[in-house]
C-alpha cells in the first residue's frame, strides 16, 4: 500500500513539473490599453537588460483574482533612464 501511495505521488509530480515546464514556454500575451488585469500575486517582472536610455519590451507574469496564472508583455521605458540626464 505504501508503495502504490509513493508511485501515485511521483507521477503526480512529474506531471505538474511537466505542466509548468509548458506554461514557461508560451509567449505572453501584449497589453492593451484598457486591458483588465486584476492581479492578486505577482509572480515575476522581466524586461530586456539595457544600459540605453531607450523603449524596452517588458511582461509580467501574475496571478489574477480568479488563482489563473497570466503572462502580459507591454512596453516601458528602461530602467537605465532613470540615471540619465
Amino acid at each position: 500500500m505504501k508503495l502504490r501511495t509513493l508511485m501515485l505521488g511521483g507521477v503526480l509530480a512529474l506531471s505538474a513539473s511537466s505542466g509548468l515546464a509548458q506554461a514557461d514556454d508560451q509567449k505572453p500575451v501584449p497589453y492593451q490599453y484598457g486591458m483588465p488585469l486584476n492581479i492578486s500575486k505577482v509572480i515575476a517582472m522581466n524586461e530586456t537588460p539595457t544600459n540605453d536610455c531607450k523603449v524596452i519590451d517588458a511582461d509580467i507574469k501574475f496571478v489574477d483574482k480568479a488563482g489563473k496564472v497570466e503572462d502580459v508583455g507591454y512596453l516601458k521605458l528602461s530602467d537605465a533612464c532613470s540615471f540619465q540626464n
